[in-house]
This record gives C-alpha cells, sequence and structure tokens, in this order.
C-alpha cells in the first residue's frame, strides 16, 4: 500500500507560479514506483499532467505543461514536488498525485493510490 498527502495549490494570478508537493508513506523503498499528477476541470475528464520515476528519475510532460511544469522528487522525505510556473486561467483545476507500479504512465487506470486532490485556480 502507499499512501499520498498533497499540499500546495490555491489562487494566483496568470503568469504566476504555485508549487505542489505530495508526500508519499507506505510501499515506496525499492521499488519500481513512480509518481504522478493529473488534473481535473469542472466537466472534463482526469488528466495527465507529469509523472517522474522513483528509482532513476526519469519524467515525462504533457504537451500543454511542458516548459512551464516541473516534477521532481526529494527521496530522504519521500516527496514528489510539481513546479507551476506561467500559469495560464486554463490550469485551473484539482490537481491529484497519483503512484503506479506500471511503466504506463499517461493514462489514470494504471494508477493504483491517488491523493485526495489539491485546487488550483488561475484567474485572469
Amino acid at each position: 500500500q502507499v499512501q499520498l498527502v498533497e499540499s500546495g495549490g490555491g489562487l494566483v494570478q496568470a503568469g504566476g507560479s504555485l508549487r505542489l508537493s505530495c508526500a508519499a508513506s507506505g510501499r515506496t523503498r525499492g521499488s519500481s514506483l513512480s509518481m504522478g499528477w493529473f488534473r481535473q476541470a469542472p466537466g472534463k475528464e482526469r488528466e495527465f499532467v507529469a509523472v517522474i520515476s522513483w528509482d532513476l528519475g526519469d519524467t515525462d510532460y504533457a504537451d500543454y505543461v511542458k516548459g512551464r511544469f516541473t516534477i521532481s522528487r526529494e527521496n530522504a522525505k519521500n516527496t514528489v514536488n510539481l513546479q507551476m510556473n506561467s500559469l495560464k486561467p486554463e490550469d485551473t483545476a484539482v490537481y491529484y498525485c497519483a503512484a503506479t507500479f506500471s511503466r504506463t504512465w499517461r493514462t489514470r487506470w494504471t494508477y493504483e493510490y491517488w491523493g485526495q486532490g489539491t485546487q488550483v485556480t488561475v484567474s485572469s
């Protein structure tokens, strides 16, 4: 089992920055765990944002955040961070941290563990 707790989020103006964090506990050591971020806006499907592998630090980003968002990990703290810069109103959504032991990263259905979600609102 893996438990995930998100923090960060809030309200920011367009062009601003926010940092999300996700603290993991449980079965995180010595495993092929990857941790990602998804988001869901009202009336829309939950969509992939970014992911990082726990062991090698490999990353992947959705095209609509590439160059603006950066995902990173702090192994000693079992924490994954999502630095979001140049935010746009269309980035407004509930952001979810998720974990998977699969290497199929871009679909939500391979993620077994989810955080509770944190709201990000970008005003124009």
